[in-house]
């Protein structure tokens, strides 16, 4: 039993390995392997080079200091971590909150062996994650240091010991975030938040960690003592991976007991997780006046509500509306450091600072990108839409200022922050405000003419025109290489054409085919539509 229940498991993880959900079919030999190539370059060559180059930094200075241990407690610390952040939400939907949790709980299977099958799943998740930066760190170690069998059993012990550390910390964690999520109301908005902060976790952590791991090796006959007299259990699990036994029988030990409690409260706790429904508190209906709307109005609010009841569709179709704004005030605290920086680099050239500036704008234009699917995302209810009593290019318009609404305020603002910054002309003033506001409304109206020529309507996951269908990917690598295209080529005729000149061209370039678009969306886009 177990064992079918381990190959279901399996074949739900590497599930879009094997089918493809936008056909509704298998994929084909060779569309498989290419998925399982591009993965593990993915995995292995980027990720794991990463952390293989984060290796050869600290490998040979701490071994040369004698302090190996502190070698493993760095590395491991980072898989461990690395291991939790990549599994735990896996484990939250997979073990507590998995969609057959009542089909399987409803067949004479034993809870025990469902909780073993999904725990295999999280384990394999997080060894996955995990790997990626101990295995880099083991090799690169036996490698530096002379080879010994005691090295070779601790770095083998080192790695189970991770593993199954990160599958303890993971149920903890994912236990917390499914009670949790049984008490939200709109779980879309608090996952982007989460999200959100996990992201700025981790770039703040990994600006921070690079100035800490370079004090660190500079100073290692001064932290190393300190570290082992007041984090002794740092020293023991560092310890472990360099074969010293008696740390290792410590935290195998620790491990393990840790494991068999995790066991232990998960049996007493997972029947009633795993069958709970949303504990929010119940609405009682309320007869009520609604107030009367436009039909833009109704349409607008009709996609804004589209728009945040998914998570996915706002964190990898509307995350700039967040991240412009914070460019801006980044711009205003440390903005006087990178303009000094390419002033120096371009040989104080002025106009230079400015395209640039202009083309980082357009290119965070890029990351919203919500027309590129809005289409597709009506699914096989697109009939609603193509029934009400309004005229299609109004459907298509709200679509359309979703995107606007989202982006233009925010390019404003930053435009501002930038203003004040650079200080530049009057001429170039304008360009910067006027220019981003055009790309955002071509780039808008590129990526719904797009969605409307080529839209996936058959889909059974919404990741799918979200993330992988065509107009997405031509709109967002198109619209990259048109920024990159207009900062490199300014930088290769300057100082020849002045920055004025250049902005006010480009802006104009990008209005004509904004004008062709927009026309033909007004004529034809709602024929179109309503032939989908």
């Amino acid at each position: 039993m177990v064992k079918t229940l381990l190959k279901k498991q399996f074949a739900e993880i590497f599930r879009s390995y094997f089918y493809d959900t936008k056909k509704n079919r298998a994929r084909s030999k060779a569309g498989t392997i290419a998925y399982i190539v591009m993965f593990v370059l993915i995995m292995v060559v980027v990720l794991g080079g990463i952390f293989a180059m984060l290796a050869v930094s600290l490998c040979a200075p701490l071994a040369e200091a004698g302090a190996g241990w502190l070698y493993f407690a760095l590395t491991g610390m980072i898989a461990i971590v690395l291991g939790v952040f990549g599994s735990v939400f896996n484990t939250y939907a997979g073990l507590f909150l998995a969609k057959d949790n009542d089909l399987l709980l409803s067949m004479p299977i034993p809870t025990n062996a469902i909780m073993l099958s999904r725990l295999m799943g999280v384990y394999l998740m997080g060894l996955m994650y995990s790997a990626v930066a101990i295995v880099p760190a083991v090799v690169v170690y036996l490698i530096t240091v002379p080879f010994s069998i005691k090295a070779l059993v601790g770095c083998l012990v080192l790695l189970l010991l991770i593993s199954v550390f990160v599958l303890t910390l993971s149920c903890l964690l994912g236990w917390v975030v499914a009670k949790i999520s049984l008490k939200l109301r709109n779980k879309s908005i608090v996952t982007v938040f989460i999200a959100l902060v996990f992201i700025a976790l981790y770039y703040f952590v990994y600006f921070k960690a690079m100035n800490l791991i370079r004090d660190l090796i500079a100073n290692i006959a001064v932290y190393g003592p300190a570290i082992r007299e007041r984090a002794y259990g740092v020293y023991l699990f560092g310890s472990v991976g360099v074969g010293e036994p008696i740390p290792m029988a410590v935290c195998t030990a620790a491990v393990a007991a840790l494991f068999a409690l995790m066991w232990y409260l998960l049996g007493r706790s997972f029947l009633t997780v795993a069958t709970a429904t949303d504990g929010s508190e119940k609405v009682t209906y309320t007869a009520r006046r609604e107030k009367q709307r436009s039909a833009a109005s109704a349409l607008l609010k009709k996609e804004f509500g589209r728009l945040t009841s998914s998570a996915s569709y706002m964190l990898n179709c509307a995350l700039s509306t967040l991240l412009i704004p914070a460019l801006g005030v980044l711009m205003l605290v440390r903005g006087s450091v990178v303009v000094d920086v390419l002033r120096q680099t371009f040989g104080g050239a002025e106009g230079a600072v400015t395209v640039l500036f202009a083309a980082a704008l357009c290119m965070s234009a890029t990351m919203n990108d919500t027309t590129a699917s809005s289409v597709s995302l009506e699914g096989r209810s697109i009939w609603i839409p193509q029934s009400l009593p309004v005229d299609p290019w109004q459907v298509l318009r709200a679509k359309l200022r979703v995107q606007l609404i989202l982006t233009m305020p925010a390019l404003l603002f930053c435009s501002v922050c930038g203003l004040v910054l650079l200080r530049p002309s009057v001429a170039e003033a304008l360009a910067l405000v006027v220019l981003p506001q055009v790309f955002a409304l071509f780039f808008a109206l590129l990526g719904l003419t797009l969605n409307l020529k080529r839209p996936s309507l058959q889909w059974t996951n919404e990741l799918a025109p979200i993330k992988q269908s065509m107009p997405v990917g031509i709109a967002l690598l198109g619209g990259m290489g048109l920024v990159t295209v207009f900062a490199v080529l300014y930088l290769l005729l300057a100082p020849s054409v002045g920055a004025s000149a250049y902005l006010w061209g480009f802006t104009a370039l990008m209005a004509i085919p904004s004008l062709a678009l927009w026309l033909w969306l007004r004529r034809r886009g709602g024929k179109v539509f309503m032939e989908l």
